[in-house]
């Protein structure tokens, strides 16, 4: 696929130089934080050439990128004593969604999220992240749980869309996306979606209603991805380009249509380039939002989160 290529052709000289970043980090060199700092300006200087010419189908690899910070990372990094919870009590436990109760900045908070694998093994056990009826199941689960114990749900969304296996089918994909959405729709506890990265259809939105949506730079948002919206409209996967662009699928573009409330800054070069600055951003984020959202009233966090949703896609004509 051209558009990959001319993609990773384009990070070459930052994968360069973050490669020496690595190195210099591991190593007992002398003078090695000036380096480094050296080296982070270079990138900056890098990726000021490359960012103002990406494209809408670039902003899609980004967000796909095999070493881009998973659900899992993200947990790790932001809380403590994270207890995972398994099982949705009807089917079975999915590997593709991460479930469970941790303690963020002191406080004990319920996190949900896609989980993609690094090895083709892990890929594999994890589904690609593409989630089956259970998972929904036990995401609502433990949402549930929140409420009972009148904690905050952070959601981090990454899938290419719901699994559309004939089991899955078989198993109520659909009624359990529809579920969630009207049962999570009602929870009284804060709720913040972040997108870490891919945002794909009804796989992303069956976890990704809440008081508040935030997105990374460098994701995206979609009702269906690139290559099927190329493949249903034009019958043809070269149009992929063309699709990218008519959806709509960017940050900025979701955020002047109202879909979503807050776009979190990547460092230079997208979120795999530098894990650490990426995580401090999503906490800074996230701890203001979730702080104002707990100010609220439940009846005016419920309010509010109807009027969100009830307002997307209304639009005047002048």
């Amino acid at each position: 696929m051209k558009e990959q290529k001319d993609f990773y052709q384009l990070e070459k000289e930052i994968i360069l130089l973050k490669e020496r970043i690595d190195e210099l980090q591991l190593s007992d060199e002398t003078g090695k934080k000036e380096k480094i700092a050296l080296l982070k300006s270079e990138i900056e200087k890098e990726w000021a050439k490359i960012s103002p010419n990406i494209t809408p189908l670039q902003i899609v690899q980004i967000a796909r990128h095999p070493k881009r910070p998973y659900t899992l990372d993200y947990i790790n990094y932001l809380t403590e004593d994270f207890m995972e919870i398994h099982g949705d009590r009807r089917a079975g436990d999915d590997p593709a969604i991460v479930a469970g109760f941790g303690f963020y900045r002191g406080s004990a908070v319920a996190f949900i999220g896609h989980q993609k694998g690094r090895t083709t093994k892990e890929r594999i056990e994890r589904n690609f992240a593409q989630p089956n009826p259970e998972g929904y199941r036990k995401a609502l689960r433990v949402m549930k749980l929140a409420v009972k114990f009148k904690l905050p749900v952070v959601t981090l969304i990454d899938t290419p869309g719901a699994y559309p296996g004939i089991r899955a089918e078989e198993q109520g994909q659909a009624e359990a996306i529809a579920n969630n959405l009207k049962e999570i729709s009602r929870l009284e506890v804060p709720i913040v979606n972040v997108v870490i990265g891919e945002g794909g259809s009804g796989g992303a939105l069956a976890i990704g209603v809440g008081d508040a949506i935030l997105m990374l730079e460098h994701s995206f948002y979609s009702v269906i991805s690139p290559e099927g919206c190329a493949a249903i409209l034009w019958k043809d996967q070269s149009a992929m380009p063309e699709a990218a662009e008519n959806l709509k699928i960017e940050a900025k573009d979701l955020l002047d249509l109202g879909i979503i409330d807050k776009i979190i800054p990547e460092p230079p070069g997208g979120a795999h380039i530098d894990y650490e600055q990426t995580f401090k951003n999503v906490d800074k984020n996230l701890n203001q939002t979730l702080k104002k959202l707990q100010e609220k009233s439940p009846e005016d966090r419920l309010k509010k989160r109807y009027q969100k949703f009830r307002k997307i896609g209304v639009f005047e004509e002048k």
